[in-house]
């Protein structure tokens, strides 16, 4: 005022103090702190999935969006969704690599608590409904043996998306091999699969990733659906007969052979010249040199004629035997459960040949398909990639 010239130098000035009770003051208060909520609240809606702001991150070009949805954008593109520049940041976004704008975050939690929390818990329940009520999540390349090593090159969207969530529940998803289907409507994959655990993931800079796996079980899908571009399917658990079934199914046909051979060669058979009171048809049945002579043969003889083999093909350096190969795969199993996984792995035989080991629920059934393949090798030495 003085300025102004609105003030008297001589003139005298007392104050008073000029206010609102507290209760007003409270009011104005929050009627401020009101408006500014309101006002700013559509700043903090992500752009990619339109709500607020969960673990929000800035990128270089100064936008912001959830972690979550920017990993989304990334299995796709590396283009800001907004002004479409390239982004610096890595495919998986991981927090430890890519921190949260933690000034944003307090801002958010200071003034939008109750609505961070319902988008949390929305998000949480999102995740548990990712399968829309089937069990798991597969992934339709290839065949996949239990107790095998399985290896990965992921570099799909789809496939991409649906490791990560694998990544962030169980570890576990479904391998079902890719059968082109002549009919609309019908499914393009196998119905039999193994069910496969992740064991080792390495990340590129692109997003593409490299995955270590290992088969636990068989299923069988008894329906699928699709979830966010891949296949989700419920399944049910191929188990093997018991053990007192298998020893059932190997004394009826060893008995069954012999008894055969014993009708055919009654006429014929002399006595044994290493045993005059024991017929031939008695003794022992000789290597296999036919298809119907592995039924004569204990399981663990066909255990041990498949072992042999493969230690005369490491002999031969045979190029499904190579050090490098038994390194991933290990030594060859003596172990009837284990032998036919691990001999489908090397072996080079069709995937449809490979196939039939899935359905079966006999170690001795399987074992004799191995040794059938092996016969019909040594017979015409065929190789079929």
């Amino acid at each position: 005022m003085a300025e102004l010239g609105k003030l008297d130098y001589s003139a005298e000035v007392s104050y008073a103090p000029v206010g609102a009770p507290e209760e007003t003051v409270k009011q104005i208060d929050n009627a401020v702190l009101t408006r500014l909520k309101d006002s700013t609240r559509a700043e903090m809606d992500c752009q990619v999935c339109y709500a607020i702001f969960l673990d929000p991150i800035t990128t270089a070009c100064g936008h912001t969006f959830c972690r979550t949805c920017i990993q989304r954008v990334l299995d796709h593109s590396d283009l800001c969704p907004i002004c479409r520049r390239r982004l610096s940041i890595q495919p998986q976004a991981a927090s430890d690599r890519v921190p949260s704008n933690e000034r944003l975050v307090k801002i958010i939690n200071g003034l939008w608590a109750d609505q961070v929390a319902l988008r949390a818990h929305a998000y949480r329940i999102e995740q548990q409904a990712n399968y829309n009520g089937f069990d798991i999540p597969l992934f339709i390349c290839t065949l996949s043996f239990p107790h095998m090593p399985t290896f990965l090159h992921v570099f799909e969207p789809r496939y991409r998306l649906m490791i990560r969530r694998a990544m962030e529940g169980s570890r576990t998803f479904g391998m079902v091999l890719h059968t082109p289907s002549s009919n609309p409507g019908e499914p393009e994959f196998a119905e039999i699969g193994t069910l496969l655990r992740i064991i080792n993931i390495e990340y590129f800079a692109d997003g593409r990733s490299l995955l270590e796996t290992r088969g636990i079980s068989r299923f069988r899908v008894t329906r699928h659906g699709e979830q966010d571009g891949y296949v989700v399917a419920n399944i049910k658990r191929i188990d093997d007969i018991s053990l007192a079934e298998e020893e059932a199914v190997e004394a009826y046909e060893t008995a069954r052979y012999a008894a055969r051979n014993l009708a055919s060669r009654t006429d014929t058979a002399g006595p044994d010249p290493g045993d005059p009171e024991r017929p031939a048809s008695a003794r022992s049945p000789p290597a296999p040199i036919s298809l119907d002579d592995l039924d004569a043969m204990s399981t663990r003889d066909l255990v041990d004629f498949a072992v042999d083999f493969v230690t005369r093909m490491r002999t031969r350096s045979v190029s499904w035997l190579l050090p490098r190969i038994i390194a991933i795969y290990g030594e060859c199993p003596s172990d009837p459960v284990l032998f036919p996984w691990w001999f489908a792995s090397l072996l080079p035989v069709k995937e449809d040949e490979k196939y039939r080991l899935m359905s079966t629920t006999s170690v001795r059934r399987r074992m004799k398909i191995c040794c059938r393949w092996i016969i019909e090798w040594e017979a015409s030495r065929w190789l079929v990639s």
